[in-house]
């Protein structure tokens, strides 16, 4: 899709911009990612692949939790959300696979990875491991896309590029606002997580990233890739809210069919954003999970 900007996209991404956000910022081959690396030093990796729309901002609850259990935590936005650079490319997910093993070897964290994806970050996260299984200790997918229905425009109505364009740029926004009121069960924190991805679409080319994502990524239709993760032998954990709207509960068993995981829990009062809802629920699963398999490869 050719590059567009929006009149509500009154700001603009630069190094001055930037200066007064929190975390840390580092060019890639890319463009610039806006990343945090905290936690207790020595302790466990967990990189952090966020969703279609999320900034890196939507992990504090869980990296907090995380942290006091010893685990260290890589999260970052990814091109196109929080704020990352808008690249003017194709947002697929071989794009959003090389951010993070850039990410990954510019901060030399060599050590085996523990990858955590939600929702679409599940599927860039499955792309991750399919192409560096051997750098991962535990994959954790968290109500993961790519099985069933989703609240946004068809994947077939945006092959076409002015059709895409045409969408995006007169029902964008109203389609964006849509899909963000489905992710959470508690109408409070849907406000919270509504302000926090609204302001970072007040930059120039949000709205561009978003839709060519979905151009490029396919929500739905994906259960070859759940097939080829399961197949890959990486202990992987499956956590699913009881109530999600967005990836239904409907899908588990099939999901458990595909990936085959070691473990899967399913996190009550729950929607779709498991680590933004209930990040203590969610930090004590992940932490359990992969104590039990450093001490496996320990003994």
């Amino acid at each position: 899709m050719k590059y567009f900007a929006t009149a509500e996209e009154d700001r603009r991404l630069d190094p001055e911009s930037r200066r007064h956000l929190r975390g840390d910022f580092v060019r890639l081959s890319d463009g610039v990612t806006h990343y945090e690396l905290a936690g207790p030093e020595g302790g466990p990796v967990a990189m952090l692949a966020g969703g279609l729309t999320v900034p890196l901002a939507y992990w504090d609850g869980l990296a907090e939790q995380l942290h006091a259990r010893g685990v260290r935590t890589l999260a970052c936005s990814a091109y196109g959300r929080g704020y990352s650079d808008r690249v003017r490319a194709r947002y697929d997910e071989a794009l959003f696979v090389r951010q993070l093993v850039e990410l990954r070897d510019e901060l030399g964290i060599g050590q085996p990875l523990h990858l955590v994806g939600t929702s679409m970050g599940a599927l860039v996260a499955m792309a991750y491991a399919a192409e560096h299984p051997d750098t991962l200790a535990t994959l954790t997918l968290a109500g993961p896309a790519g099985l069933l229905r989703q609240h946004l425009p068809p994947h077939r109505l945006l092959a076409n590029d002015h059709v895409a364009r045409f969408v995006a740029r007169r029902f964008g926004r109203r389609l964006l606002e849509s899909h963000l009121g489905h992710n959470v069960r508690d109408p409070r924190l849907a406000a919270r997580l509504t302000a926090m991805v609204l302001d970072a679409y007040r930059y120039e080319g949000s709205l561009f990233a978003f839709f060519d994502t979905l151009q490029h990524i396919p929500l739905s239709g994906r259960a070859d890739r759940f097939r080829r993760t399961g197949a890959l032998g990486i202990p992987t954990l499956l956590l699913w809210g009881a109530d999600d709207q967005v990836t239904p509960i409907d899908q588990l068993d099939r999901a458990r069919l595909l990936l085959r995981p070691e473990q899967c829990h399913v996190i009550p009062d729950c929607g779709h954003m498991a680590p933004l809802e209930r990040p203590g629920e969610v930090a004590e699963h992940i932490t359990a999970f992969i104590t039990d398999h450093t001490q496996r490869r320990a003994s």
